[in-house]
């Protein structure tokens, strides 16, 4: 039986500041966004980005992830908390992100930037997507090493025990979203994306992939106190918020495979 080695959340501390290992975990996937970005650009000359796009891309998801991530975070799992402690909704050094709040949130900033470049708003999301999901396991990283989300009891011989909580073997409910949302989704969209794909195709993808992989993991993770936990059906709020995408993505693949758009690594630059 394992046990969980109880990290201390703070990595490095100097005078009054601490550098916790969760903000790390982000900095580091926010690095291999751009270090992925800049290698796709280098490999596709004709693609709608630019270095200075990117630079531009960083920012904006950053900001979207952040606040959205936050707020849905607040909103979805742990409104009645909040509501009795609203000093803490900025405590983000703690844990507590949503990815689909954050997912709100970056398609909000992606618009800005599609605007603002003037480019086509799906050949964005396209370009970006598959340089998401090491962030994303970088998060779930961060979430195992502070030793939340932890999973659902169970007998089997790799269950972990997080004495914070109990005594009981639980799922490393964690470890399971970071290799299916980090790792799997990431070779998943890297491959489909070294091909010409129609504008939209990828975006689809990435809904639908993100989509099965939570919804799959969230029968092993123990579902959030607070606001929602388990839903109607016995669907928790992961998978209820997981449903959507996955229809969306279905229907945006449809449309982009049927539509006359130009593959993506074909539509340039109108600045």
């Amino acid at each position: 039986m394992l046990i969980h080695p109880q990290f201390d959340p703070v990595a490095l501390s100097i005078g009054p500041l601490s550098i916790h290992w969760y903000g790390l975990m982000y900095l580091f996937g926010f690095s291999l966004f751009i270090l992925l970005g800049r290698y796709r650009i280098k490999q596709n000359p004709q693609s709608v980005f630019t270095s200075n796009i990117l630079d531009d891309a960083l920012f904006y998801g950053v900001l979207g992830v952040i606040l959205g991530g936050r707020l849905g975070h607040v909103l979805f799992y742990q409104f009645s908390y909040y509501l009795q402690h609203p000093l803490e909704i900025a405590a983000i050094w703690q844990g507590g992100m949503s990815f689909h709040g954050g997912l709100i949130g970056v398609i909000m900033a992606m618009i800005l930037l599609a605007h603002k470049h003037k480019l086509p708003w799906l050949a964005v999301t396209d370009f970006i997507a598959p340089l998401v999901p090491l962030g994303l396991g970088a998060g779930r990283i961060g979430n195992f090493i502070n030793g939340e989300l932890w999973g659902r009891p169970t007998d089997a011989a790799w269950g972990m025990i997080f004495p914070h909580v109990d005594n009981l073997p639980r799922h490393p409910s964690q470890l399971y979203e970071f290799s299916l949302e980090g790792i799997m989704l990431f070779i998943l969209l890297w491959i489909y994306s070294s091909k010409p794909r129609p504008v939209g195709a990828v975006s689809g993808m990435f809904m639908i992939g993100y989509g099965v992989f939570r919804s799959f993991a969230e029968f092993f993770r123990e579902p959030d106190d607070g606001f929602m936990g388990v839903l109607t059906l016995g669907v928790s709020m992961g998978q209820w918020l997981s449903l959507p995408m996955i229809a969306v993505g279905i229907g945006l693949l449809l449309w982009a495979q049927r539509s006359s758009n130009q593959p993506t690594s074909k539509v340039r630059n109108r600045r």
